[in-house]
């Protein structure tokens, strides 16, 4: 199976004429952000922490503004704004092209969302006993039943609430930052990988192709 990575080293002129910033809506997001970058490339999780953003809020007008500041300043710059779907939060209005903001709207109502892998969870958490390992796979199992029918509108902040559910169950304060970075590049979701690519392109890292091999060659 083919995914997109990055490669590490810099191709001559592969940096953009623009400066590229991702923004984001708070700081927990930056984390995740970064850390299923790392899983891909410790120098696009580098770049990406130079060039990350936050808004401070569900605030993508704060995206333009920014840009605005740096066109003002001589140096006009682009970016990706990465917001959450929550529809409670009602629509988003676009920014224009021409302001040089692309705005990427997660599929899921949440970020948080794409971190609910048991294993995953498990390996991030260090919960190796039986017991506690069977409990949390019954409360993933009902969860997972929830975001099968409610996608859009999925509480998975709650589900990974530091005094959550998993938190309460497992007796330690859960990390989201901490999820993302025990993720395994092929356990990261396809969106993200996507979004991880548009990101590196923007950074100026070239994507090269790589083959992951599942089980034995």
């Amino acid at each position: 199976m083919t995914t997109a990575s990055y490669d590490a080293q810099e191709a001559a002129g592969a940096r953009p004429a623009a400066p590229f910033f991702v923004y984001v809506e708070g700081p927990r997001d930056g984390d995740i952000l970064r850390g299923w970058a790392r899983q891909l490339s410790r120098e696009l999780a580098r770049r990406l922490g130079e060039r990350l953003v936050i808004l401070g809020g569900r605030q993508p007008a704060r995206a333009v503004s920014h840009l605005d500041e740096q066109l003002a300043a001589g140096r006009p710059a682009r970016g990706l704004c990465v917001l959450d779907r929550d529809v409670s939060a009602g629509p988003i209005e676009a920014p224009g092209a021409e302001v040089g903001l692309e705005i990427h709207v997660w599929e899921r109502r949440h970020i948080e969302a794409y971190l609910l892998e048991p294993d995953v969870i498990r390996r991030a958490l260090r919960i190796t006993d039986r017991r506690l390992t069977r409990k949390l796979d019954e409360l993933l199992t009902v969860e997972g039943a929830r975001h099968r029918d409610s996608a859009p509108r999925f509480d998975a902040k709650r589900l990974l609430h530091r005094n959550g559910p998993i938190a309460r169950l497992s007796g330690r304060a859960v990390d989201p930052g901490s999820i993302a970075r025990a993720m395994r590049e092929d356990e990261i979701a396809p969106e993200v990988r996507g979004l991880l690519a548009r990101i590196g392109t923007g950074l100026g890292i070239p994507p090269r192709e790589v083959v992951i091999r599942n089980g034995s060659s």
